[in-house]
Order: structure tokens, then sequence, then C-alpha cells
């Protein structure tokens, strides 16, 4: 664990504890935006490298907020650890956070749900996009010393074409509208019925019997893990495509793997996978009619920026909102910011 505030100098008074918040684990580049925002509030600024509960406890120990990528928060962390007031998510997601010990404990749950919207969508229509076009086979077959039209499947113009998306939040409806602009058909599902929808909505059966490329826009939850299990796959097209930029365990990637090797299916787009990193043996890297990028829909320099910034603003605004961050100051002992949880 490394500490990111500095000691005060030799022979000064003694300064006022400040309450610290920990970054559990963070693999970008640098953490400048959050400690510029988090110093400015007057936090101290902890980084560590968490992976396991043991060690979010140990290395978490007094904080009053977390703010994780990976590292597991759960019920037995949250309980370890009862001066923490607010735990915060680089993401979208909250997969790592146990929320529902959270709210038993009284501890705020924050993230920044709209930060990427366009990145996602825009990954999403480029991996629809490769694989209606056949970008990748085409590029492999020039770079194998072929210059023709043969051996990597026929196209259609996507204006013939149906889009099924699951899932209509920020991102679903805003690849309905791309795909819609790019000519496509587009139906959609969602467990919840949009107010309002611009686009038919469908059972999740139909849609998938009926579409050409289905795209999946959905938070990850016990409702949602392997959705499109064998059963679900067996109902799309063999000429259909499967597009994937949400989370990975929403489809049973085995399921997955044999539905292409078995040609009942046509082709799929992955930027999330069941495990993350793959396992280089992993029959479905060997499957060349998939695109799989690594989990980055979400980057662009300008949504890593953002993200960064507005979730320590989040995490300051909610312990403002518990008085940790009054004008009493950063002083306040650990005591006084438990008892206000």
């Amino acid at each position: 664990m490394t500490g990111v505030a500095g000691s005060p100098a030799a022979g000064a008074p003694p300064a006022a504890i400040r309450p610290a918040v920990v970054i559990t684990d963070c693999d970008h580049p640098d953490i400048e935006i959050e400690q510029a925002v988090f110093t400015a509030a007057g936090l101290d600024v902890r980084l560590a490298d968490c992976r396991t509960e043991d060690e979010v406890l140990a290395g978490a120990a007094g904080a009053v907020a977390l703010l994780v990528q990976y590292a597991p928060v759960s019920a037995r962390v949250l309980a370890g650890l009862p001066d923490c007031q607010v735990v915060g998510r680089y993401g979208t997601g909250l997969d790592p956070i146990d929320v529902a010990a959270a709210a038993g404990r009284r501890v705020d749950v924050v993230s920044v749900p709209d930060y990427s919207v366009q990145e996602v969508s825009d990954h999403a229509i480029a991996l629809v996009l490769s694989l209606c076009r056949r970008i990748a086979p085409y590029s492999s077959a020039v770079r194998s010393g072929r210059w023709d039209l043969a051996g990597v499947g026929s196209m259609h113009r996507l204006s013939t074409l149906r889009m099924g998306v699951i899932g209509l939040g920020r991102i679903g409806q805003t690849v309905a509208r791309k795909a819609a602009a790019l000519g496509f058909e587009v139906v959609g599902y969602d467990v919840v019925q949009p107010a309002g929808s611009a686009i038919p909505i469908l059972t999740l059966e139909e849609l998938l019997r009926t579409s050409d490329v289905v795209s999946l826009h959905l938070p990850l939850s016990a409702q949602t893990r392997h959705l499109i299990d064998a059963s679900r796959l067996a109902l799309m097209r063999p000429s259909a495509m499967l597009v994937n930029t949400s989370r990975g365990p929403v489809v049973d990637q085995t399921a997955l793997t044999a539905a292409l090797a078995a040609g009942r299916l046509a082709g799929a787009g992955l930027d999330v996978l069941e495990r993350e990193p793959p396992d280089q043996a992993d029959p479905l890297l060997s499957c060349e009619q998939v695109i799989i990028t690594p989990h980055v829909a979400f980057y662009s320099e300008e949504s890593l920026s953002e993200l960064k910034r507005r979730v320590a603003e989040n995490i300051v605004a909610a312990l403002a909102r518990r008085g940790v961050l009054s004008s009493s100051g950063p002083g306040r002992n650990r005591r006084q910011c438990r008892s206000e949880g």
C-alpha cells in the first residue's frame, strides 16, 4: 500500500487528523484526477493494491470511504471496516460490491452510470459492422495471399437486416438510434418496457428468432446471468450474429463456443468474457468467426477522465451529506465520522 499524502515538516504543530479515502485497486496510468478532487475536499488519499477481502480489510482500515475497481467489497469486508461510510466504483456496474450489505449498514454506494454511453455504443456498432462486413476474415485473407470475395461467407445490405437490442437503458437506446441511422430495422426487448419507446418491443424469444444481429446491453444480476444460454442460442438463425459489450456472464460462454463451432451461429463480437483475461487455451479464442476486444468498449481519453473526476466528486458529495466534510474541517476524528453513518 502506498501513502499519497505528505507528512508535516519537522517541528510543526501536530496536524488535525484528516479523514481518509482508500483507492483499493486501480489499473489506470495514474490517480491524479481523483487525488486532486479528494485533496481539495480535505481528504487524505491512500492507494492500495488489493485483490482479496483480506487485503481490502488490511489496506482500508480506518478509511471513511473506498474507491474500488475490481477488489471485493463483501458483507464481511463492510463489517470489518466500521469507519467506512461510502463505497465508490470506477465504472457503471456495481459487480464487486455487496449492495444489499452496504444498504444494511447504511453505507452509500456510488458509481458513474452514464460516463461512457457514447464510447460503448460506438464500440457495439463497430463490432456489428465488422461482423456484417466481414472485416476480420477479409483482412486475414489478404494477409494470407488472397484477393477475392471467396471464403468469408455472404453479406447483405444493412437495410435488409434486423438488429435486436436486448436491454434498453441509456446505452441500449443509443445503440438502437445509431443502428437505425445506418439502415437497420431495429427491435428491442427489456424486462421493463421503456415508456415511449421509438422502436418495436418484442418478447425475448421472438427477438432472438427473427434478428440477424443481437446486441446485449444488460447489467449482471441473478436474473441476467446466462440469460443467453444454449436454449436461447438455439432460437437464433444460423446466419445470425451476437454482440456483447455489457457483462461476460450474461452469455453462457461454453454454449456460445459450441454453437459457433457447430455452425449454429455465424459470428460473435465480444468485448466481455466470463473469465477476464481468458485462458489462452480457451476454445473460443480459436473460433475464426469471433472478434474479441479486451473489455475496452468504455474507453476514450475523455471518458476515462470523466469517470475519475465524477466518481471522486460523488464520493465527496456523499461524505458531505453525512457531515464528514463539514465546516469543522478535516480535523474531525474517526469516532465522529463513524457516529454519523
